[in-house]
C-alpha cells in the first residue's frame, strides 16, 4: 500500500517539559495554533478526539481521530480515518527530543496510507506541510515566551 509522508522539526530554546506543557494545552489551542485551530478530547489511550484543522489556503477541516500514543513530554500520537480502515489513514504524531543545551527539538508529522491516496495531490500535502511548519513556529514562539516569563 502507498504513503506519502510529511516530516517537519523546529529547536526550541525551552525544556521538553516547558514545550509539553504546551502542547498538551489543547484548550489553549485557538490562541496560538493557527493549524491545529481546535483539539478537544480526553487525553487518554483509545479515546476519540475532535481536531479541526486549517491548513493555508484551505477550507476548516474537522475529524474524529483516535489517540494512539500519550507519553509524557515525550509523545504525542492520533490515527484518523475516513470512513473504514484502510480508505485513506494519517498518523499524526509529536516527538520530543531533549537537547544538549536544555531546549527541545519537535518532531512533527503525519503519515498518509490507503487505497484513496492517489486521488489527493502533492498540493494537498505541500498546503498541509504549510500548515505543520507554522504550528511549528507559533509552537516555538509560545513556549519559548511562557518558559523565559516563568525565569523572570
Amino acid at each position: 500500500m502507498q504513503t506519502r509522508s510529511i516530516a517537519t522539526q523546529i529547536d526550541i530554546d525551552a525544556e521538553p517539559a516547558a514545550v509539553w506543557r504546551v502542547l498538551c494545552d489543547w484548550a489553549a489551542y485557538p490562541a496560538w495554533n493557527p493549524f491545529i485551530v481546535g483539539l478537544h478530547g480526553r487525553q487518554q489511550i483509545g479515546a476519540r478526539l475532535v481536531v479541526s484543522i486549517h491548513p493555508p489556503g484551505r477550507p476548516r477541516l474537522t475529524f474524529r481521530p483516535r489517540l494512539e500514543v500519550l507519553q509524557t513530554a515525550d509523545e504525542l500520537a492520533w490515527l484518523g480515518r475516513a470512513l473504514l480502515p484502510g480508505l485513506l489513514d494519517g498518523r499524526h504524531s509529536f516527538r520530543l527530543e531533549a537537547l544538549e543545551n536544555g531546549g527541545t527539538r519537535l518532531h512533527h508529522g503525519e503519515t498518509f496510507s490507503g487505497f484513496l491516496l492517489p486521488l489527493f495531490g502533492q498540493a494537498l500535502l505541500a498546503d498541509a506541510r504549510k500548515g505543520f511548519e507554522l504550528m511549528n513556529q507559533a509552537l516555538k514562539r509560545r513556549a519559548e515566551t511562557l518558559a523565559s516569563a516563568s525565569v523572570a
